[in-house]
């Protein structure tokens, strides 16, 4: 064991030693969060170039509200309320006749016009759009743009219409609007978590369901376990090739066993996943705490975490260390580490699924099979949702005992695999060794 203490510390200083390990602890979280921080870092940076917008209303009935509307919201809504400066762009609406006659030839005109450059976009308001039962295929309100799904003029119209829709139809019934003050009030349906009652009978409102803690807190658990899948464990494979094909393997175990040096090399890769872990934790509880976030610290799911994360660890360390005495060189390597990576990415692909349903049937049984188990089971801890108390238990049981078999196999690839040159990459003899030793 004293023997595979210094192999594991050698690959441990080895690595946190390197300014490349300072600088992927700094830029790693960079890299996997990099959409979410520019989109803070430019929020304010917003093209104000003027947006001239062509309305083709059929029925009529929609030019003064919407210049109503574009009128207020370039006078008063544009404008920064710390310097008064412009942070938004003006919108000019500009209103043509409808050619009936030569409707769709019309809406190509404009079409081209905007590819042109010549309009942002145009807005087509259909006939029927006031009585929509009289013609449901001509009762459109259509944004037409370049890009009109994530144009943020489509949404700012919706308002605007839609209130002046209902004051025709009540104008059309009779019904004067001051009558009902509080028709145009909207009613929204907010985010509550449970009402809790104590002993005592003392009961505790519930609190707003917050979407950090709902969605953001168990994306982090997940990437930050991501993160240190790839920093402890995918190096592995690459390292124990280079030690293979330069023959520095062979001196090493003149003096140690096999599953000595890859036990040594897998306890130094956790080492170094769970120092940067340390690092990520603390510096995030920390920062939390300053900023009086403290709420959002799941502390009941952090043993969890870390428990999940080890044991991952160690199953992804034996498998890349097994491939990589494998692999006789970069291309075998760079074969292998795509299938390897299945356990990490597997879950990433569902993680949506699962965190909306984190009690479904297919959450639950993709949670208790044991190479997924870590991840997936950490998401659904970290969920709002409560948890079946036995079903955490029930994974680790399963995952520890799967990564034991890992372990088992990987030791006996490793040993039959490790002082081998040139023999090719097949599934066969990867089996064969695992199998026979």
């Amino acid at each position: 064991m004293y023997k595979v203490i210094r192999l594991a510390l050698r690959e441990y200083l080895a690595a946190v030693r390197t300014k490349g390990f300072i600088i992927g602890l700094v830029m790693l979280p960079i890299f996997m969060s990099g959409s979410m921080i520019a989109m803070m870092l430019l929020k304010d940076h917003v093209d104000i170039r003027e947006r001239h917008i062509v309305v083709v209303d059929e029925t009529g009935q929609f030019t003064e509200t919407l210049k109503e509307a574009a009128h207020i919201r370039n006078t008063e809504h544009i404008f920064s309320e710390e310097d008064s400066s412009q942070v938004q762009p003006v919108y000019k609406i500009e209103f043509v006749e409808p050619d009936t006659s030569a409707l769709t030839l019309q809406l190509g005109e404009l079409s081209d016009r905007v590819r042109a450059g010549e309009i942002h976009a145009f807005l087509h308001i259909g006939a029927s759009i006031i009585h929509p039962s009289e013609n449901p295929a001509n009762a459109q309100a259509n944004y037409h743009a370049e890009s009109a799904a994530l144009d943020d003029i489509r949404g700012w119209l919706r308002d605007p219409l839609n209130n002046h829709l209902r004051r025709i139809r009540l104008e059309e019934a009779g019904i004067d609007e001051s009558e009902i003050p509080d028709l145009f009030a909207w009613s929204w349906v907010n985010a509550k978590g449970l009402i809790t009652v104590d002993e005592e009978g003392n009961i505790t409102d519930a609190g707003a369901s917050n979407e950090i803690r709902a969605i953001a807190v168990p994306l982090v658990m997940m990437m930050l376990m991501f993160m240190m899948s790839m920093m402890g464990a995918m190096p592995q494979l690459s390292a124990v090739m280079e030690e293979k094909t330069q023959r520095i393997v062979e001196v090493i175990l003149g003096s140690i066993t096999p599953f000595q040096f890859m036990f040594g090399k897998i306890l130094g890769g956790l080492a170094v996943a769970l120092t940067s872990t340390l690092v990520y934790l603390g510096g995030g509880t920390l920062f939390m705490q300053w900023r009086g976030f403290e709420q959002y610290i799941p502390y009941d799911i952090l043993p969890w975490f870390v428990v999940n994360l080890v044991i991952l660890l160690f199953m992804l360390g034996a498998l890349m260390t097994s491939l990589g005495s494998v692999a006789n060189d970069a291309k075998d390597a760079q074969s292998l580490s795509f299938p390897a990576m299945f356990p990490m990415m597997i879950p990433m692909f569902i993680m949506m699924p699962v965190l909306k349903e984190p009690l479904s049937s297919f959450s639950t049984v993709v949670s208790l099979i044991p190479p997924f188990t870590p991840m997936v089971m950490t998401l659904r801890l970290a969920s709002p949702v409560t948890i079946p108390a036995w079903q955490p238990w029930a994974g680790l049981i399963g995952v520890i005992l799967f990564t034991l078999l890992v372990v088992w196999g990987g030791a006996r690839i490793f040993r039959a695999a490790i002082l081998m040159q040139g023999v090719p990459l097949k599934f066969s003899n990867i089996m064969r060794w695992m199998t026979k030793g």
